[in-house]
């Protein structure tokens, strides 16, 4: 193995493979366990700094999401939620898809906290890298789960790289669209979001045409493409590749999050592209050609096999290292039969790539002629977080311990057991201040 020139801070807490969502659900936070153990079993640990991260706070996950949700989310279980299925439909948690499952807060909690690590890791120069698997749950909404996703760990961790960084490039490349991280940022011009998904205007979230640009200060700042089924390595190389450099070019970001959902991979359960772990970490080995700050997440991944494997390698790709096909053994080695290969032959050759040479030209005209009206880079002398999130504290930057909303958290405490909710915030904060 080649000696890393970059210094890579690795973020994992070993509880977080220990959650169930429940039997029957895809989302399998053990493929985190495996992912690790395959790490370790290639020895690719050596190569970076370990961490293991505390739990994000209560008050750091409130600077995005609201405080109800959040004292929502702590309090329900499967044995108290029947007393609580009025907000099944105002958080949306509970339904199929975001089951209350044991231990819920402290999943968020320790994906959250680990993002926000990796970003204070890049914001204080100890890393150049920073690696969080369990991140990427990027279709969580302000006051609302959705997708397998409660808590949002990549517009915590961005917020967290804005307090140092005028401008952070957002990438997902996820099967699914990023939805809850472009519309955190929809208006701001600090953070330009970009998100190579498949798009039908039917496959889930049902986002991410070409012309959802941005608004306000952030037109022009959000960026999709919009990819049909079965696209292979050559067509997505070329696509993310042209996107990128024009991206890069346009914007000048000075730190990059990217998002490496593992569900676009081939004979993933839910997704629908056919791309194989090297075309897929062929982005990771681009983005890290820049040589720009990286925060680099987990996301959606089903088949957790191949989940384990890609993380795995990228891993690799990260730390510049060489990896035998031929799996280490590891306490879930019988997990990758019959092969026990790091590359196995996941493509299917039978499938029709759906996106034409014509198509992704068109859609890149789009991309070009969207990034000709960036007006140059924003300034550096801007606020300090964007004023779209209204739910900042820009007061006290540095998280000293101290519960900062002894009185608030009570209030809502007593509100949610009685109940009460309010539809406007502003009604909230009133009354709060009030009392």
């Amino acid at each position: 193995m080649s000696h890393s020139k970059e210094r890579i801070a690795y973020l994992h807490c070993n509880e977080v493979g220990t959650f169930h969502y429940g039997d029957g659900h895809p989302m399998k936070p053990a493929r985190l366990a495996l992912t690790h153990n395959l790490v370790v079993g290639y020895g690719l640990h050596k190569k970076m700094s370990m961490y293991s991260p505390r739990k994000a706070t209560d008050e750091e996950i409130a600077e995005f999401h609201s405080e109800d949700y959040v004292e929502f989310i702590k309090r329900v279980s499967p044995s108290n939620y029947p007393n609580y299925q009025k907000f099944q439909s105002r958080f949306n948690i509970g339904v199929d898809d975001c089951p209350v499952f044991d231990g819920l807060y402290d999943f968020c909690a320790i994906s959250a906290g680990s993002s926000i690590e990796g970003a204070r890791k890049i914001n204080s120069g100890v890393a150049d890298i920073a690696i969080n698997w369990s991140g990427g749950l990027h279709h969580a909404k302000k006051v609302e789960a959705s997708g397998f996703c409660y808590i949002n760990d990549i517009v915590l961790g961005i917020m967290e790289l804005l307090r140092f960084h005028p401008r952070v490039l957002y990438i997902d490349i996820d099967v699914h669209h990023g939805d809850g991280v472009q519309e955190a940022f929809y208006m701001s011009n600090r953070v330009m979001t970009a998100s190579f998904h498949r798009y039908d205007g039917q496959f889930f979230p049902g986002t991410g045409a070409v012309d959802e640009i941005g608004s306000q200060d952030g037109k022009y700042y959000s960026i999709n493409v919009p990819l049909h089924e079965h696209i292979d390595d050559a067509s997505y190389a070329y696509i993310f590749q042209k996107t990128m450099q024009g991206i890069m070019e346009s914007f000048k970001p000075s730190v990059v999050v990217l998002q490496c959902g593992a569900d676009s991979l081939a004979g993933d359960r839910l997704g629908s592209f056919n791309l194989s772990i090297k075309g897929h970490g062929e982005c990771v080995n681009y983005m890290k050609s820049f040589k720009v700050p990286l925060l680099v997440l987990g996301g959606g991944g089903y088949t957790i096999r191949n989940v384990a494997r890609c993380w795995t390698y990228e891993t690799s790709v990260l730390t510049e290292s060489e990896l035998s096909n031929e799996l280490p053994y590891n306490e879930y080695l019988s997990h990758y039969g019959p092969d026990y290969k790091l590359h196995p032959p996941i493509v299917d050759p039978t499938l029709d790539n759906a996106n034409s040479k014509s198509y992704l030209n068109n859609i890149l005209q789009k991309v070009y002629d969207y990034l000709k009206y960036l007006d140059g880079a924003p300034s550096v002398q801007m606020q300090q977080i964007p004023p779209s999130f209204s739910a900042v504290n820009t007061e006290n930057d540095v998280y000293d311990g101290e519960d900062r909303y002894p009185e608030r958290k009570k209030l809502l405490s007593r509100r949610i057991d009685e109940g009460e909710f309010y539809e406007d915030e502003q009604d909230q904060d009133q009354e709060m201040d009030n009392e």
